[in-house]
Protein backbone atom coordinates (compact mmCIF):
# COMPACT_ATOMS: atom_id res chain seq x y z
CA UNK A 1 0.00 0.00 0.00
CA UNK A 2 1.04 3.61 -1.36
CA UNK A 3 2.25 5.87 2.14
CA UNK A 4 0.74 9.36 2.46
CA UNK A 5 0.58 11.66 0.51
CA UNK A 6 -0.61 9.82 -2.53
CA UNK A 7 -1.46 11.84 -5.81
CA UNK A 8 -3.18 11.24 -9.29
CA UNK A 9 -3.69 13.36 -12.04
CA UNK A 10 -6.99 13.38 -13.59
CA UNK A 11 -7.21 12.66 -17.05
CA UNK A 12 -11.28 12.38 -17.13
CA UNK A 13 -14.09 14.00 -15.98
CA UNK A 14 -17.19 13.82 -18.00
CA UNK A 15 -20.08 14.15 -15.86
CA UNK A 16 -18.49 15.14 -13.01
CA UNK A 17 -16.94 18.32 -15.01
CA UNK A 18 -17.72 21.07 -11.63
CA UNK A 19 -15.91 18.57 -9.26
CA UNK A 20 -12.73 17.34 -11.43
CA UNK A 21 -10.37 19.52 -13.56
CA UNK A 22 -8.52 17.89 -15.94
CA UNK A 23 -4.60 17.47 -15.79
CA UNK A 24 -4.79 18.49 -11.93
CA UNK A 25 -3.36 16.83 -8.80
CA UNK A 26 -5.72 15.34 -6.34
CA UNK A 27 -5.27 13.72 -2.87
CA UNK A 28 -6.28 10.27 -2.88
CA UNK A 29 -7.43 8.83 0.52
CA UNK A 30 -7.38 5.34 1.25
CA UNK A 31 -10.63 3.21 0.97
CA UNK A 32 -10.67 -0.38 0.27
CA UNK A 33 -14.17 -0.61 -0.89
CA UNK A 34 -13.88 1.63 -3.21
CA UNK A 35 -10.96 -0.03 -4.47
CA UNK A 36 -12.58 -3.08 -5.35
CA UNK A 37 -15.28 -1.45 -6.93
CA UNK A 38 -12.49 0.33 -9.22
CA UNK A 39 -12.89 3.46 -7.67
CA UNK A 40 -10.76 6.18 -6.54
CA UNK A 41 -11.23 8.39 -3.15
CA UNK A 42 -9.92 11.85 -4.39
CA UNK A 43 -10.22 15.23 -2.16
CA UNK A 44 -12.29 16.81 -5.03
CA UNK A 45 -13.42 20.62 -5.94
CA UNK A 46 -15.41 21.00 -3.26
CA UNK A 47 -12.17 20.08 -0.41
CA UNK A 48 -14.20 17.15 0.65
CA UNK A 49 -13.13 13.19 -0.26
CA UNK A 50 -15.83 11.69 -2.78
CA UNK A 51 -15.53 8.28 -4.81
CA UNK A 52 -15.02 8.76 -8.63
CA UNK A 53 -14.02 5.79 -10.90
CA UNK A 54 -10.69 5.27 -11.19
CA UNK A 55 -9.88 5.31 -14.75
CA UNK A 56 -10.65 9.16 -14.64
CA UNK A 57 -6.92 9.42 -13.00
CA UNK A 58 -3.00 8.37 -13.50
CA UNK A 59 -1.30 7.59 -10.55
CA UNK A 60 1.88 9.77 -9.77
CA UNK A 61 4.70 9.13 -7.81
CA UNK A 62 6.02 12.67 -6.43
CA UNK A 63 9.48 13.06 -4.45
CA UNK A 64 8.61 13.30 -0.55
CA UNK A 65 9.40 17.18 -0.54
CA UNK A 66 7.08 18.10 -3.48
CA UNK A 67 3.74 16.03 -2.55
CA UNK A 68 4.16 18.21 0.77
CA UNK A 69 4.46 21.20 -0.82
CA UNK A 70 1.34 20.39 -2.70
CA UNK A 71 -0.40 19.69 0.10
CA UNK A 72 0.52 23.06 1.74
CA UNK A 73 -0.34 24.95 -1.13
CA UNK A 74 -3.75 23.27 -1.01
CA UNK A 75 -4.11 24.38 2.61
CA UNK A 76 -3.43 28.15 1.99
Amino acid sequence: MKTSPHFVVCIQNRNYTASLELRKLYEVIADENGSRKDLLRVIDESGEDYLYPKDYFLEIDLPQAAGRAVLRAASS
